[in-house]
């Protein structure tokens, strides 16, 4: 069964303890890709780094390109009602429900590739 986890740092160190990180990574530049979006990341990106970066760039997609962060939400296939749910959070830090909404999406298709190959 998938694991389910409560905020992105948990996702993030349980995919590098089970070596599914890179794949992470990989799934997340392939989706940034799609979207027609770029996501640069140092070769040696640590997990609290990785965090940190992906919750900037969404942070600027939201408030500079919020055509292209839908698109980016749509390529993730983030469902529609869970993204409405968290733009009516009136929270100064709502790039961070994002990343890890974004981020659980990701994992989900890199676990299932993982356990399903």
């Amino acid at each position: 069964m998938i694991p389910v986890f409560k905020e992105s740092t948990e996702l993030i160190m349980y995919a590098s303890s089970h070596q599914l990180y890179d794949d992470l990574i990989l799934q997340l530049k392939k989706d940034f890709g799609l979207a027609n979006l770029t996501f640069d990341l140092p070769a040696d990106c640590n997990p609290d780094e990785l965090k940190y970066l992906l919750q900037k760039n969404i942070q600027f997609l939201i408030e500079e390109k919020f055509s292209d962060f839908l698109n980016l939400l749509y390529v993730v296939d983030l469902p529609e009602t869970t993204a409405k749910k968290i733009m009516n959070i009136r929270d100064q830090n709502i790039s961070s429900h994002y990343t890890f909404l974004i981020l659980k999406r990701v994992w989900q298709k890199v676990w299932f590739r993982q356990n399903y190959k």
